[in-house]
């Protein structure tokens, strides 16, 4: 039996279907329904709030925002396995740190060159450079 995954990355990072692909192949069910949303949907977001003339803060607790985090929050909290694809921003990084906060099961894959080195990653239970290789960890 596979895993319950939430795979957390960026909107621009066109690697998360791959991946999601690669672990729905071996078996795992994942939660990766937040990258239909497009590479721009952050910005197209901010730009029509603003034209709205709503503040940042308000926008957050719009009906829109709120039916959207709550379904990204359900996800997160059913999940039994985060795993972080990077590069990935301040959001990605607070979903991750959220799930560990929970005890889940947290994983963080590297693809490419890390140029800065975060010590805080130790939070994760593992630290991966190679998919297939975090698909086998995985497994154990």
């Amino acid at each position: 039996m596979g895993r319950k995954i939430y795979l957390i990355g960026s909107l621009k990072n066109t690697r998360i279907p791959v991946v999601a692909k690669t672990l729905r192949d071996r078996g795992h069910e994942v939660f990766d329904d937040w990258f239909g949303a497009g590479p721009e949907a952050d910005q197209i977001w901010r730009d029509y709030e603003k034209q709205r003339g709503r503040s940042y803060v308000e926008a957050l607790f719009e009906k829109n925002a709120t039916k959207n985090f709550n379904f990204d929050h359900h996800h997160l909290k059913a999940a039994d396995t985060g795993i972080l694809l990077l590069p990935a921003g301040k959001s990605g990084h607070l979903e991750l740190g959220y799930m560990a906060g929970l005890g889940k099961n947290t994983h963080i894959l590297v693809e490419g060159n890390m140029e800065i080195w975060d010590l805080m990653y130790r939070l994760a239970n593992m630290v991966h450079f190679d998919l297939l290789k975090m698909v086998r960890a995985l497994e154990i």
